[in-house]
């Protein structure tokens, strides 16, 4: 299967300027996985921009949605 990249860049909810992986999901997830960390799909939008990926993170935005 090939990567859908300019369909994953219109959902992407990245907001670092310089991610490589943009729209290249499979990449994006290993490579958070592999730091212990949550790719900003999952976070809510408003709390995506604090680039802070870690679980802890994650569980605070998500009790506060």
């Amino acid at each position: 299967m090939q990567c859908q990249q300019e369909q994953n860049l219109a959902e992407c909810p990245c907001s670092y300027p310089d991610c490589p992986r943009k729209g290249k999901c499979c990449e994006c997830v290993m490579h958070h996985r592999r730091k212990g960390e949550i790719p900003a799909c999952f976070f809510p939008a408003n709390s995506e921009e604090d680039y802070d990926r870690s679980l802890d993170a994650f569980l605070k935005a998500v009790q506060k949605k």
